[in-house]
C-alpha cells in the first residue's frame, strides 16, 4: 500500500531508521531519548518497523545501529545482516568505529554481508568528522563506492557540525555523504552556509518537527530535492506525523516522487514500491 496525498498514491523509502536486537531494544531506545531530552515515539524493534511503516505506506527502510566501542562492530554487522534477511524491504548499513585497525579487513567483512554502506554517530562516538585517524576508512569508502550515513549537528558540541564536514569533502574527493537532518540537527542554517552545492545527498529525519516550512524549504532548496531523502529517525517520531510534515510543505508531485522514493532507489540500486 503505497502512501497517498490529494489522490496521488506514492511509493516511499525511510531513509533513517534505527533497530536494535531485543535484547537491549528497550534500554537503547530510551537512551537515545534521554540524549536529546526527547520522547521516542516506538520501541527500536525490527519489527515495530516493518509493521509500523508498512501500515503508514512505506516500504523499504534504511536500516541501521551506531557501535560506541570497536568490539561492537562485528555482531552490528551480524545482527543487521540477520534483520534484513528476516525482512526484505530492509536495507542495511554497517556500523563503524575509529578504533578499527583493518580498515579493508572490515569493509571486506561488512561488504560480504550484503551491507550497502556505513553508518556514523560522531556525538556518540566521540570523534569529530573530519578527525585525520577517521581519513583512511574515508578514502576506502570513495574506491569501493560506499555511501556513508553520518549524523549531523549538535549545537551542545561541534564534532558532527556542518563546517567539519565541508573540510572533509575536501580531504575526501569523491565520497558518497548522507548528510543526516538536512545537514545539522539544530544547525539548520550552518548546513546551508557550509554544504550548499557541495553534491552530498541529506534526509529530513529529525528536522521537520523544529523548522518552520519555509524554513524547510530553504533547506530543501539548498541541496536540491534530488538529493534529499525522506526519513524518520525510527524509532524517534511517528511514521505518519512525519510524513504529514513532508506534505504540508507543499512541493511539486515530481519533487515529492523523488524525496520519498526515487532518490533511495537510485542511490541504492534498488527498487521502491511499484510506481
Amino acid at each position: 500500500m503505497p502512501v497517498k496525498h490529494k489522490g496521488v498514491c506514492y511509493p516511499a523509502a525511510d531513509a533513517h531508521a534505527h533497530i536494535y536486537p531485543a535484547k537491549i531494544a528497550e534500554k537503547a531506545t530510551a537512551s537515545v531519548g534521554d540524549f536529546y531530552g526527547l520522547r521516542m515515539g516506538y520501541v527500536g524493534l525490527p519489527s515495530v518497523l516493518a509493521e509500523a511503516g508498512g501500515n503508514a505506506g512505506v516500504d523499504r527502510f534504511l536500516v541501521c545501529s551506531v557501535a560506541t566501542k570497536a568490539e561492537q562492530v562485528g555482531p552490528i554487522q551480524q545482527f543487521i545482516q540477520s534483520a534484513c534477511a528476516q525482512y526484505p524491504q530492509f536495507v542495511g548499513l554497517g556500523a563503524w568505529h575509529p578504533d578499527i585497525a583493518d580498515v579493508s579487513g572490515e569493509l571486506d567483512n561488512l561488504q560480504r554481508r550484503g551491507l550497502r554502506g556505513v553508518k556514523l554517530h560522531p556525538d556518540f562516538q566521540g570523534f569529530p568528522i573530519d578527525s585525520p585517524a577517521m581519513l583512511p576508512f574515508f578514502q576506502a569508502a570513495v574506491e569501493r563506492k560506499l555511501p556513508v550515513l553520518i549524523h549531523m549537528g549538535d549545537s551542545r558540541g561541534d564534532l558532527s557540525s556542518p563546517e567539519r564536514l565541508a573540510r572533509l569533502l575536501d580531504r575526501a574527493p569523491g565520497l558518497t555523504v548522507i548528510a543526516a537532518h538536512l545537514g545539522g540537527y539544530t544547525q539548520w542554517a550552518q548546513a546551508r552556509q557550509w554544504l550548499k552545492g557541495s553534491g552530498i545527498y541529506t534526509d529530513c529525519s529529525s528536522s521537520l518537527a523544529f523548522l518552520s516550512q519555509e524554513e524547510a524549504r530553504e533547506s530543501f532548496a539548498a541541496f536540491g530535492p534530488e538529493r534529499v531523502l525522506f526519513g524518520t529517525d525510527f524509532p524517534m517520531w511517528p511514521v505518519e506525523k512525519e510524513l504529514t510534515r513532508f506534505f504540508a510543505l507543499g512541493l511539486t508531485e515530481e519533487e515529492n516522487r523523488q524525496v520519498l522514493s526515487g532518490n533511495f532507489a537510485r542511490l541504492f540500486q534498488t527498487e521502491v514500491g511499484h510506481g
